[in-house]
C-alpha cells in the first residue's frame, strides 16, 4: 500500500506563489503517474496537472502557464509550483498516484490552498 503525504498549502494573496509537495512511500513511485487534483465544496474533484513516469506533463487549461508539476524520483516526491495565484484557485489540493499494471490508485489527505487578500 502506498501512502501519500502532502504539504505546502496555506493562505496567499492574489498574485502570490506556493509550492505543494507530496511525498510517497513504497517502491513504485518512479514508475507511477503522479497527479494533483483540486476540489471545492459541492463540486467534483478536478485534475490540475499530471506527470508520467517519463515526465510527460499535462495541465488543466485554467492553470497552464501558471502552474508547474515536477517530480524527484530519488526523493519519491512530486511538486506543484503555483504562481500568479487567483482567488479561483482556492481549493483543497490532493496528490494522486496511479499505476495501471497493479490497478493501484492512491490519494493523499489533501492540503488547503486559500487565495485571498
Amino acid at each position: 500500500q502506498v501512502q501519500l503525504v502532502e504539504s505546502g498549502g496555506g493562505l496567499v494573496q492574489p498574485g502570490g506563489s506556493l509550492r505543494l509537495s507530496c511525498a510517497a512511500s513504497g517502491s513504485i513511485f518512479s514508475i507511477a503517474t503522479m497527479a494533483w487534483y483540486r476540489q471545492t465544496p459541492g463540486k467534483q474533484r478536478d485534475l490540475v496537472a499530471r506527470i508520467t513516469s517519463s515526465s510527460t506533463t499535462n495541465y488543466a487549461d485554467s492553470v497552464k502557464g501558471r502552474f508547474t508539476i515536477s517530480r524527484d524520483n530519488t526523493k519519491k516526491t512530486v511538486y506543484l509550483q503555483m504562481n500568479s495565484l487567483k482567488p479561483e484557485d482556492t481549493a483543497i489540493y490532493y496528490c494522486n498516484l496511479h499505476y495501471d499494471q497493479s490497478n493501484l490508485d492512491s490519494w493523499g489527505q489533501g492540503t488547503q490552498v486559500t487565495v485571498s487578500s
